[in-house]
């Protein structure tokens, strides 16, 4: 089971590269379509076209921020959580209704041929899952959740 979370832990960093580095080229591409614009535009137009850019500009400063709170998240999360008596940050939940791995939001991962959902501690079901024992169990969305293992 080790193995499987170094994996998870591995593809969720390589999931939140893949986003700090979407955001910071859509960035560079909308202050340099700001720039070109800047140098073309006239009047009502450039100003309404200088505000949509702004935005664009914001948005994507938001999309990195959030991107890189996510490695700071996930640079966090304690690999070696073995001898641990309830599910934490870090921990790898075997459940009746699938897997999850306590970590960022990376979505449903593959390792190993198992499917294994990347979830938050602040989501819904990460805050659930937190602090359960094996055996322990919860209704999330009108279904019954029983914690059978975790690493």
């Amino acid at each position: 089971m080790q193995h499987i979370k170094e994996t998870l832990y591995k593809l969720c960093l390589e999931f939140i590269e893949q986003r700090i580095q979407t955001a910071e080229t859509a960035l560079e591409q909308a202050r340099e379509a700001s720039n070109d614009d800047t140098k073309s535009s006239a009047g009502d137009k450039y100003e309404t076209s200088r505000e949509m850019m702004q935005q664009d500009i914001d948005r994507n400063k938001r999309l990195l921020l959030d991107a890189q709170e996510n490695l700071r998240v996930l640079r966090a999360v304690e690999i070696n959580t073995a001898n641990a008596d309830r599910v934490k940050h870090g921990s790898l939940v075997d459940t009746n209704q699938g897997m999850f791995y306590i970590s960022v939001s990376a979505g449903q991962l593959n390792v190993d041929g198992k499917v294994i959902f990347a979830i938050s501690p602040a989501s819904p079901i990460g805050k659930l899952l937190l602090e359960k024992k094996k055996g322990e169990s919860f209704t999330f969305n009108d279904k019954k959740f029983t914690v059978n293992g975790f690493q």
